[in-house]
């Protein structure tokens, strides 16, 4: 669900109303109103609270995107993203083969594995809600067969939010889409399953993360992280080895 925004009344003579709702969004985001992995109101949403046209809206949402402070998923709606920090001195290579990916894996179980730990003992209700909201537009995605591969992201920056510790925000987002590779290697296609199944065999996967978190048991987050990324790893190491075989 989109997130509401304080009503506001533009000036009268607001010599650009771009720029307006510019600001506005970017108070809101200072204000914690908004927050990173939050979703924006839909555009008619904000036309009515800013009492201002379409058009103005959909500049204003340029600008945003062109400033990176928002990304605009597909069919899904606009995100609020996390503010750019200095960089901590990682130069990610993307993963572009299946080599990449088993060494991506072995970092991420290490990293990530602790993450959902944390999280499970430290998550608040919104970081619950910007999980759920990743997986759901996870499915969305899937279903409307497009690529899922930023809300996947969106869901381990979630979890690794909800640690309350930002460098494990900062590193995963440096790594970015490195992570969840499937846009650049068809994991799908070598791990020989059927690419719908696959999808809800990770997403099933993700369910049993998301629910241990809720439940605040640290253990039972880290054993199902540990067990979809291990899962994952051992999908792709069989059908390397496959593949090394018939070569």
């Amino acid at each position: 669900m989109a997130t509401p925004l304080a009503s506001a009344a533009p000036p009268r003579r607001a010599r650009n109303l771009a720029e307006f709702v510019v600001s506005y969004v970017t108070e809101q985001i200072a204000s914690n109103a908004l927050k990173p992995g939050d979703k924006l109101p839909t555009e008619s949403q904000l036309m009515v609270t800013l009492s201002v046209s379409r058009t103005v809206i959909r500049e204003a949402i340029s600008r945003l995107q062109a400033g990176k402070i928002i990304e605009t998923r597909h069919g899904i709606g606009s995100f609020v993203l996390e503010p750019q920090r200095e960089k901590l001195g990682i130069d990610m290579v993307p993963a572009t083969t299946l080599r990449d990916v088993l060494s991506i894996l072995e970092l991420r179980i290490s990293l990530e594995t602790e993450c959902a730990g944390l999280a499970a003992q430290r998550a608040k209700p919104d970081d619950l809600a910007r999980m759920r909201a990743a997986l759901d537009a996870i499915e969305a995605t899937r279903h409307n067969g497009l690529d899922s591969v930023d809300a996947d992201l969106q869901f381990h920056i979630s979890v690794a939010r909800a640690t309350g510790n930002r460098y494990f925000v900062d590193i995963l987002t440096q790594m970015g889409s490195a992570l969840i590779p499937r846009n650049r290697l068809d994991s799908a296609g070598i791990a020989r399953a059927e690419p719908d199944a696959y999808l809800s065999l990770v997403n099933l996967e993700h369910e049993s993360i998301l629910e241990a978190i809720t439940r605040h048991d640290a253990e039972g987050a880290r054993a199902a992280m540990r067990m979809h990324l291990s899962n994952s790893r051992e999908r792709l190491r069989r059908a390397n080895e496959a593949a090394e075989a018939n070569s």
